[in-house]
């Protein structure tokens, strides 16, 4: 099967129809590539007991026909059918509070939520750092109800990738307007409540996972009212953009057998730099795509590490 990863224009840059396309399948397809000898079959579970979860007050995604729902995969929980977005917090003790926060946005293609692996596991490492984390489930695209439909669906999907003609605008900024509306709203609620869950309004950061990569990027340009201490794209697209002049420091994780991101060149990191914006950049030998906090006997484990040695060296994480 031929897979169409990005569109590009006559300067070589991704475009947004490009851009969106590519993080769609890239995100959707980590099967292939997440952690060998895990189970990849998709198991419907009762929906998980959320007691922190804060309804974020966006609405309800608007048209939505289908109840969320819940399965497993890897060894892990993912969400979809989203329709009402929340906020879960992690937040350290706070005697080791240090007054940074991030924003967690899990992947899977905004048509699932890989909620432990790149939402809770996460917050949980954060958390333990004295980073205040709070996990965003945000609002999805909808799928069929069932889970032998929602699979039929993927497979019709992949099937028709490479010869399907992309129609109507693909802008992120249109795309994602719930998606990028929930984020909004997670900022909001995080420095209204600074004070509350031991936060310093002016540390707060966002990091994404593959879509939720996309999510965060899309959410500091088109949304600069936000104003991102910091931000962490993890295995997303790295295609070139129109950087804001006080862009935030841009922390990236790409594994370089990545099948969806690392062939595409690194245009993101030239437009942080055209604008002299700090970025730092760690691209693995190997780890594949979706590895977040999954054991790999792979470098890429690492990443975390790494991204709390950047928010050291940056002063996040710092009493």
């Amino acid at each position: 099967m031929k897979i169409l990863l990005s569109k590009k224009s006559s300067t070589g840059a991704i475009t947004p129809r490009g851009w969106m396309h590519s993080c769609i399948l890239g995100c959707l397809l980590l099967a292939a590539t997440t952690v060998f000898g895990q189970n990849d079959k998709m198991t419907p579970i009762p929906i998980p007991n959320q007691p922190n979860a804060i309804v974020l007050g966006t609405g309800e995604l608007p048209n939505a026909n289908n109840k969320e729902a819940w399965h497993s995969q890897y060894g892990s929980m993912f969400a979809r059918n989203v329709t009402i977005a929340t906020l879960t917090p992690f937040l350290p003790a706070k005697g080791k509070a240090t007054g940074a926060a991030v924003i967690i946005a899990p992947g899977g293609g905004f048509r699932t939520l890989s909620m432990e692996n790149e939402g809770w596991q996460v917050a949980k490492g954060l958390a333990d750092k004295g980073v205040a984390a709070f996990v965003l489930k945000y609002r999805l695209n909808q799928t069929p109800a069932t889970m032998p439909e929602f699979e039929e669906s993927m497979n019709q999907m992949f099937a028709g990738v490479g010869r399907r003609a992309s129609t109507g605008t693909q802008d992120p900024s249109v795309t994602l307007a719930p998606m990028i509306a929930d984020a909004k709203a997670a900022f909001a609620l995080i420095r209204e409540r600074a004070k509350e869950w031991n936060v310093n309004p002016e540390k707060v950061g966002m990091i994404g996972f593959s879509a939720g990569a996309m999510l965060t990027l899309s959410t500091t340009l088109y949304a600069p009212e936000t104003k991102p201490a910091f931000i962490g794209n993890i295995y997303g697209p790295l295609a070139s953009v129109k950087a804001p002049a006080d862009a935030p420091p841009l922390f990236i994780a790409l594994a370089a057998d990545d099948p969806f991101f690392a062939n595409a060149g690194f245009g993101l990191i030239d437009s942080w730099k055209s604008v002299k914006r700090p970025v730092e950049f760690h691209l693995y030998e190997q780890g594949g795509h979706g590895f977040g906090m999954y054991p790999k006997e792979t470098t890429s484990t690492g990443w975390f590490e790494a991204f709390a040695s950047w928010l050291k060296m940056r002063g996040f994480i710092k009493a």
